[in-house]
């Protein structure tokens, strides 16, 4: 912004920190409302005065350089509705692609070790691709797809949750006035905020989802526990209970907040440390790289209580959260803890690329129909 005065032009911008007595407090704002060239001043703003001829005032917006304002939708500019519909959208296109990879997942860290001795017991199923290749022969193709009406359900909740709701909850942690690039720990806490919530949520959609996944090939004449997510949700009401619905809720928050803190944060802090980076612009390859980083570092810090939640989910007889670690601890050993990590990578990796990519997208399309 600039302001002319006895042939001096005011240039004023924003200054990222003071560091001489030539950072002074400015209000823009003010000075050009003002009758009088003098400032009511206020921190953050630096003045430069330089010699000039006499000329008309003007505004050069090359010269106010802006950081990203907190203020939820500085970063979409859509609204906090579109912002949620695209979340949905998003997640539930990458669940139907990479379910899949989560049957897998579920099969392998619900497999028990052999008891000692057994040398004949061989684990049923070996490896992400091996897993997938015997659920297919087994059961068929589309047995790989189990569970994905209440995963969709489950997306639909929790995804549109956590992610919609990622922006809102970290301008409420760092203020709506905040500028500058927003802490790590700001997006960590968001992160585990939405994670927390938006699975408290949807423990029900979870809990039937697993159910389905875990269940294999039945002998001749054993009918199977659930004909369908309905039908899964109905019997779990009838035989346990409304409060079954959110067994392993305990596991499943912690899971789920830390994965969340993993794949939201991280992301954000990859894109904005690589958008810093001479060459690279926000586009498809800039949230490739981003996703994978996401999906990578939600494996590693989520994948134990990852198998706790399974476990639980999977096999009532487990009495808590603590009982099912110690029983895994010790008939298992600590690797247990990262069963099925390659097919959980796989399939949180593939997972994040795919919702990214189509977030981005997705807020795009929801941007330009709303400012149409």
């Amino acid at each position: 912004m600039c302001l002319c005065w006895a042939g001096f032009e005011l240039r004023i911008f924003h200054a990222r920190r003071p560091s001489s007595s030539a950072y002074i407090n400015a209000d823009p704002f003010r000075i050009a409302s003002s009758p009088l060239p003098l400032p009511l001043f206020r921190f953050g703003t630096r003045l430069r005065f330089s010699p000039l001829p006499w000329r008309c005032p003007r505004v050069d917006p090359g010269w106010v350089r802006g950081k990203m304002v907190a203020d939820g939708k500085s970063r979409s500019n859509i609204s906090l509705a579109g912002t949620l519909a695209s979340s949905a959208f998003a997640t539930s296109f990458a669940e139907i692609c990479t379910i899949p990879l989560d049957t897998a997942k579920v099969r392998l860290q619900l497999q028990k070790k052999a008891a000692p001795g057994d040398a004949l017991a061989l684990p049923k199923y070996r490896g992400m691709l091996g897993t997938v290749a015997t659920i297919a022969r087994e059961e068929g193709l589309t047995s790989l797809w189990k569970g994905i009406v209440p995963g969709i359900h489950r997306q639909c909740l929790f995804g549109g949750l956590r992610i919609g709701m990622y922006e809102p909850v970290k301008t409420f942690y760092v203020g709506k006035d905040f500028v500058g690039d927003v802490p790590l720990s700001k997006k960590i806490l968001a992160a585990l905020t939405t994670g927390a919530v938006g699975i408290a949520v949807a423990n029900p959609t979870d809990l039937v989802k697993v159910r389905l996944q875990s269940e294999g090939k039945l002998p001749p004449g054993v009918p199977r526990r659930y004909s369908g997510a309905l039908s899964a949700y109905s019997t779990i009401i009838r035989q346990e209970g409304v409060a079954a619905l959110w067994t392993g809720v305990g596991p499943n928050i912690a899971r789920n907040a830390i994965i969340n803190a993993a794949e939201l944060a991280s992301y954000d802090q990859i894109k904005e440390t690589v958008l810093k980076i001479p060459g690279f612009s926000d586009n498809v390859f800039t949230h490739l790289l981003s996703g994978l980083g996401a999906g990578f570092f939600a494996v590693c810090i989520g994948s134990p209580v990852d198998v706790v939640k399974s476990r639980m989910m999977g096999d009532p007889t487990y009495k808590s959260t603590l009982d099912c670690f110690a029983k895994t601890l010790r008939n298992d050993g600590p690797l247990a803890f990262y069963k099925g990590f390659i097919p959980n990578f796989g399939r949180l990796g593939s997972w994040n690329v795919i919702m990214f990519l189509t977030l981005e997208q997705a807020k795009k399309f929801v941007k330009n129909l709303e400012s149409s």
